[in-house]
């Protein structure tokens, strides 16, 4: 290799070092712009229910969640009536317990019959029709969001009862 070819070559190497930091510098802010809200998520949970369970130990609840913002993902949920909720999705009438859900940007998460839903397991007791059960739905990057989770009759389902969603509760 002659000293022309290896000074070329420094000189390349010295040109990509130098347009890759102007680039990370190009990303950096003082965060004041539009963006910066952006990059958060803003969750709204509404239409949330528990159909009256007819198992003294196991319950199914469901909601929806808006995001306004940056994608997130649930991870869980928790609640003093229950022992444990796990998430699960409901496909061709197969039930299969998830590790988390995505709430996509600008979308929404909804767990509905027959579909996602939260499983109240190990109730410590069960839920009678017209009480209201205290949920905390934990995410990613959000913080918790804490819902008071209406008991319905067993059969109830918003889509056939033509009722819109009532009750929100918005994250900070």
């Amino acid at each position: 290799m002659n000293h022309r070819t290896t000074t070329h070559r420094r000189a390349l190497a010295g040109g990509a070092i130098a347009l890759v930091a102007a680039l990370a510098l190009a990303g950096c802010g003082d965060g004041s712009d539009s963006k910066d809200s952006a990059d958060k998520p803003e969750l709204e949970v509404s239409g949330a229910f528990i159909p009256e369970p007819t198992m003294d130990d196991m319950a199914a609840g469901f909601l929806r969640i808006d995001n306004k913002g940056a994608a997130d993902k649930l991870t869980s949920a928790t609640s003093d009536i229950a022992g444990d909720i796990t998430l699960h999705s409901s496909k061709g009438g197969v039930m299969k317990e998830q590790d988390s859900f995505d709430v996509p940007a600008d979308g929404e998460l909804d767990f509905t019959r027959g579909g996602n839903h939260l499983m109240l397991e190990k109730l410590k007791r069960k839920p009678k029709q017209g009480e209201k059960v205290a949920v905390t739905l934990h995410f990613q990057k959000s913080d918790p969001v804490k819902i008071e989770v209406p008991v319905k009759e067993a059969t109830y389902n918003p889509e056939q009862q033509g009722e819109s969603a009532h009750g929100s509760h918005k994250s900070h």
